[in-house]
Order: C-alpha cells, then structure tokens, then sequence
C-alpha cells in the first residue's frame, strides 16, 4: 500500500463520544469565553467584532494578548509577533499528531486542526504514546470548546458584570490541572523526561531574560531539539541493527 494513501477513517460515533467527554472540560472554557467578551467591550471592541474574533481566531491567550494591544491605531507587525509567539506551540502539538494525520485526506487534515487545543491534543497525544489513535478527540473534543468559547465570549460581551473575575474562584487553574494529569499519565521514556526538562529550563531562563511572550517559541524549540535529535539517533540505531540482520540472513 502506497504510504501517502489516506488510511484513517474518522468515526462519527466516536467523534460525538469524545465530544461529550470534553465537555465538563469545556465549562471551565465558557468562564474565561465570558473574562474576553466582557474585556473585549472595555478594551473598545463591538459586541460583533467581540463574537467575529472569538469565532476565527479560537485562541483565548493569543486574543488577550490583542486586546492589550488594541487602541485607537493598532500596530499590525507587533501584534503578529506576539501572537505567533504565543500561538507557536502549535506548530510541535501539529508535528507531534502528523503520523496520524498524514493517513487522512487533506480536506478532514487541515479541517480538524481549526479547533486543535492544548486540551484536546493532550489527550490524543497521550493516547498515541500508548499505542491507540484518536483523531476523533481533535475534531469531536475541538468542537465542544470552540462552541463554550463561544458562549462564554456571548455571556460577557451580554451579561460581563456577572463574571468579571474568575480567579477567584480558582477556574484559572482548572485547565493546568487537567493539563498537568495529562502529560503525567502513562508510561514516558527518558527521551520525552529530557525533552520536558530541558524546555522548561529553558522558558524560565527566557521567560526571565527575553522580552514578554518569547519563553512559549523559546521553550518549544528547546524541547522538540532535543526530542529530534534524540528521535534521529534513535532511528539511526535501529536502521543499523536492522541492517546487520539483514546482512546476517
């Protein structure tokens, strides 16, 4: 079979299942959907560009970051920057899923990463490294968020002064947690120890020294350096003993 064939084939059932998985996950979400609307209206933004926002772009942190800088003239190329450097783990979260997402056609690929998530990418990721492929959490898992960020986005742009403050009562600390138990879980070779300890040496280290934002792009290279070196070494190993088998038989 030609490798480049698409070979996942998504399950619809599978998808809703994992919809309502996410979906005590994505209460949390409709909290801080609800934090933007209302910081969207304060920062001068319409109730419509509020919504049109949260709709297309789907990055609570990156449009945060917007609104810190948003005024009467907005500088288009540092508001690039900043949320590309908040947004760039997303080009490792998308590497990491490419041995699943190569087997899909290109329509459903690029489809399902619309709503990818750390939440949603966690679980599948973590999935992954256990031997199970599911593709179904990105899209079904994806979609619940997108719909309570949504809402929450609706919920402060209409009623804020309800929910101006979700610190207090801890919601902030929800989705680390689930994060956190995420990538704890299962079984983790000592590749994958490094990795996590090396990017988070080096964000503290960025985080300290380098301008605002640049610890996510500076922890991210630090780590996935690490896991391709070591991937490729790996590989290389393996390639090797297979070879000598081969020349052996």
């Amino acid at each position: 079979m030609n490798p480049s064939t698409p070979t996942y084939q998504l399950q619809p059932g599978k998808v809703r299942a994992e919809f309502f998985r996410l979906l005590p996950i994505s209460l949390f979400v409709v909290a801080f959907g609800a934090a933007f609307g209302l910081a969207a209206v304060q920062a001068g933004l319409t109730p419509s560009q509020s919504i049109l926002m949260s709709t297309t772009v789907f990055a609570g942190a990156s449009q945060f970051a917007a609104l810190d800088m948003w005024g009467t003239q907005v500088s288009v190329l540092p508001l690039i920057v900043v949320v590309f450097a908040i947004n760039s783990r997303h080009l490792l979260m998308g590497a990491s899923l490419y041995p699943m997402l190569r087997e899909l056609p290109a329509g459903q690929r690029y489809g399902i990463l619309l709503v990818l998530t750390d939440a949603n990418w966690a679980v599948a990721a973590q999935e992954y490294q256990s031997g199970r492929r599911n593709l179904e959490v990105i899209l079904g898992g994806g979609l619940v968020l997108w719909l309570a960020w949504l809402a929450g986005t609706l919920l402060g742009v209409y009623f804020g002064g309800l929910l101006q403050d979700p610190k207090a009562l801890g919601l902030d600390m929800v989705l680390g947690c689930f994060l956190l138990a995420m990538a704890l879980g299962g079984k983790k070779s000592p590749r994958v120890l490094v990795a996590w300890t090396v990017a988070a040496i080096a964000s503290m280290f960025a985080y300290r020294w380098l301008p605002p934002n640049t610890h996510v792009v500076v922890g991210a290279l630090a780590g996935g350096a690490v896991g391709y070196f070591w991937l490729d070494e790996v590989n290389g190993e393996v390639k090797g003993e297979a070879s000598e088998e081969g020349s052996r038989a």
